[in-house]
């Protein structure tokens, strides 16, 4: 198990969170010149037995936070469930990419949509409520045709924080249930979904993965599929360079998209490795982590081209009884990543992903491997 930190020469980077992306930031850290530190809320955490150290504390702990500012060179995060506060003043202490600036864009659902609908970016749409905001709440759904969707604007994640209200009176009741700020948005009628990842460097040089095709099941991904649509390629493009722009992020950016029959809309940004972007660790020249450490330390980017014709990734999702790992494993062409945590029903541990000249083919191997593992969510 790792020790507290320990100096070395190569650049030492600190990660906010110790869970499955940090824990898949230390198994290439290395590789990349980095040397790793998370800050974990136990020595059980995913990240603690792939890190070279770690550091006790919660993301909210202002003193745990000085406690990795002071033994790291920059620090960066594994999710958004932080005080923007907090990561304002630990902006004094050392290098913070992404900055809380850019971060705010993950952190506050609010402060999102604001920003992007201000600078002409297509967003569903919405109204920003509280629990007192009966006016405001009665006039957007008398507007709409249909019942709305109630985000929480901050600490929502892989779906929770998500309502899908059936009428005025539910809406009411997940708007006060929040309590605080939320995001009242139109529920549209989607074609599919999206996910354009890239990568920014501190320098503002971009590299773009390729777009890939998602599957959501209680807002929680399901399936990442490449190649996407090539007609949409361009546009997802332009969308995340812009908001990369816009909110100055330094390291990788995942955009979610929702396409509808008026075009794309943005549903959701990341400022970290994120989930669609798991299948690069086999399927692109250099995987998303790798590229995530590298832009927060300060190096150039790597290539971000594929490897393969297509690539299908799969989440394994705790069913209602565990799975095997070795079954899973054993599966022709499957890469089986476990992220280290005990088996719990609907409990995220770990991802499946399958390579190769043909997604159709890599599709059946991907669940067929998920399955073993154990997987409770349902095939596309």
């Amino acid at each position: 198990m790792p020790s507290e930190p320990q100096p070395s020469r190569r650049t030492h980077v600190g990660v906010v969170g110790g869970g499955q992306l940090a824990r898949m930031m230390g198994e290439v850290a290395h590789d990349v010149g980095v040397h790793l530190t998370v800050l974990a809320t136990s020595p059980e955490d995913a990240a603690v037995a792939t890190c070279d150290a770690f550091v006790v504390g919660e993301s909210r702990d202002a003193a745990a936070l000085a406690r990795l500012a002071d033994a790291v060179d920059v620090v960066t995060f594994d999710h958004e469930l932080v005080e923007l506060a907090q990561i304002v003043e630990l902006e004094r202490r050392v290098a913070v990419r992404p900055s809380a600036a850019a971060l705010a864009f993950a952190v506050d659902k609010a402060h999102q949509r604001r920003h992007l609908e201000a600078a002409g970016i297509a967003v569903p749409r919405y109204v920003i409520v509280g629990d007192d905001d009966d006016a405001a709440i009665a006039a957007f759904l008398a507007g709409l045709d249909g019942p709305p969707v109630v985000k929480a604007a901050r600490g929502g994640y892989d779906g929770r924080g998500v309502v899908f209200p059936f009428d005025a009176a539910s809406t009411t009741e997940a708007i006060e249930a929040i309590a605080g700020t939320a995001v009242l948005e139109e529920r549209l009628d989607l074609r599919g979904e999206l996910s354009q990842v890239l990568v920014r460097s501190v320098t503002g040089e971009v590299a773009l993965y390729p777009l890939v095709t998602t599957l959501q099941r209680e807002g929680m991904c399901v399936e990442t599929v490449y190649p996407a649509p090539e007609q949409y390629a361009n546009d997802a493009a332009a969308l995340a360079m812009r908001i990369a722009e816009l909110s100055g992020v330094v390291g990788i950016l995942a955009v979610e998209l929702f396409v509808t029959d008026a075009g794309l809309l943005v549903n959701e940004v990341a400022l970290r490795p994120h989930n669609t972007g798991h299948w690069t660790i086999e399927g692109a020249a250099t995987s998303q982590f790798a590229n995530h450490l590298r832009a927060v330390s300060g190096q150039s980017l790597g290539s971000t081209a594929p490897l393969a014709d297509a690539a299908v990734m799969v989440n394994v999702v705790g069913a209602s009884e565990p799975g095997s790992i070795a079954a899973a494993s054993a599966v022709a062409g499957a890469h089986v990543h476990d992220y280290g945590k005990s088996w719990r029903p609907k409990r995220k541990l770990g991802h499946v992903t399958v390579v190769g000249p043909d997604a159709g083919a890599a599709h059946v191997t991907a669940w067929e491997s998920a399955r073993a593992y154990g997987t409770g969510t349902r095939e596309a």
